[in-house]
């Protein structure tokens, strides 16, 4: 017998004699509790109940199996207990995943809220491809782009992630600094290997600029990163890597439709856990603290 509703529902009929009651408890119309009766009794092929005018008698096989049920139901009552118990504890495993582009992010993060819950074990998954919440994958993730629309997934505004046209002094000294686009012809770029990709900025670049001139190509964000200040040619970049590394030199400003909006998911059925509504309000705080 591997029907846990079926063996419940006839616990409740048991207990309570009539359907309508084990219906009320269970929360299910009284059609499914029938159901689910005649579908237990025909799979071990023995009467568990006697129908009368009054509602429903165990026999001596209903006497059994109620026993053996509301043991169980206990035992289940009792692990339901323990865990909500922990559940309202920050500690135990965090399993945390984005793309491998915003661990420069995300670890530091990670560390602060550590320092906060030395408690929690963090598991920080990286990855182009999206970890199944669902599927008990990840209890946090951070995406990047369209809002997610997943069914069953919490979906949170986190930041966007503003970024610059940038090139190396290196590259400026040798290659000269293009004033825009109507500049380009001539230098040097660098950019994701797919030069279809979805990403705003990257289909920006690719109105000006023939692919012949992206020398430098990459599905790794932070090789990008490391081909730009290397000076191999001019890419996007963080506005903060700008602003704390001298060697780089903008070439065009930020724009708003260059902006990579980021999200916070998370499953329903995981939501609310103290674990994951501290980490996700410690992201929050984070991304607040940049609006000011």
């Amino acid at each position: 017998m591997d029907n846990w509703d079926e063996i419940r529902t006839a616990y409740q009929v048991a207990r309570l004699g009539t359907v309508s009651g084990a219906a009320d408890v269970l929360g299910v119309h009284h059609a499914t509790v029938i159901r689910h009766i005649d579908a237990l009794e025909a799979r071990i092929g023995v009467k568990l109940f006697q129908r009368h005018a009054r509602g429903y008698t165990a026999t001596e096989a209903g006497q059994d199996l109620a026993r053996v049920a509301q043991a169980t139901d206990d035992q289940l009552s009792q692990l339901a207990g323990r865990i909500k118990g922990r559940g309202e504890e920050v500690s135990g495993e965090l399993v945390v995943t984005s793309l491998v582009g915003f661990s420069e992010l995300m670890a530091p993060l990670v560390g602060e809220f550590q320092e906060q819950f030395p408690d929690v074990t963090v598991r920080y998954l990286t990855g182009e491809r999206l970890f199944r919440l669902e599927y008990g994958e990840a209890h946090v993730a951070v995406r990047a782009g369209r809002a997610p629309d997943q069914p069953d997934n919490v979906v949170q505004p986190f930041f966007s992630v503003n970024v610059a046209l940038v090139a190396s002094r290196r590259y400026v000294e040798q290659h000269g600094k293009p004033s825009g686009p109507e500049d380009f012809a001539g230098h040097r770029f660098v950019g994701f290997d797919n030069l279809d990709i979805r990403a705003a900025f990257q289909q920006w670049l690719m109105q000006y600029v023939t692919p012949d001139q992206v020398v430098f190509r990459s599905n790794e964000k932070r090789a990008l990163d490391g081909a730009v200040r290397a000076g191999i040619g001019i890419g996007f970049l963080d506005t903060k890597a700008v602003e704390t590394d001298d060697e780089l030199v903008e070439i065009l400003p930020p724009r708003d439709e260059w902006a990579t909006a980021l999200w916070l998911v998370t499953h329903v059925d995981l939501h609310r856990t103290a674990k994951v509504q501290a980490f996700l309000r410690h992201l929050k705080d984070y991304a607040a603290s940049l609006q000011g």
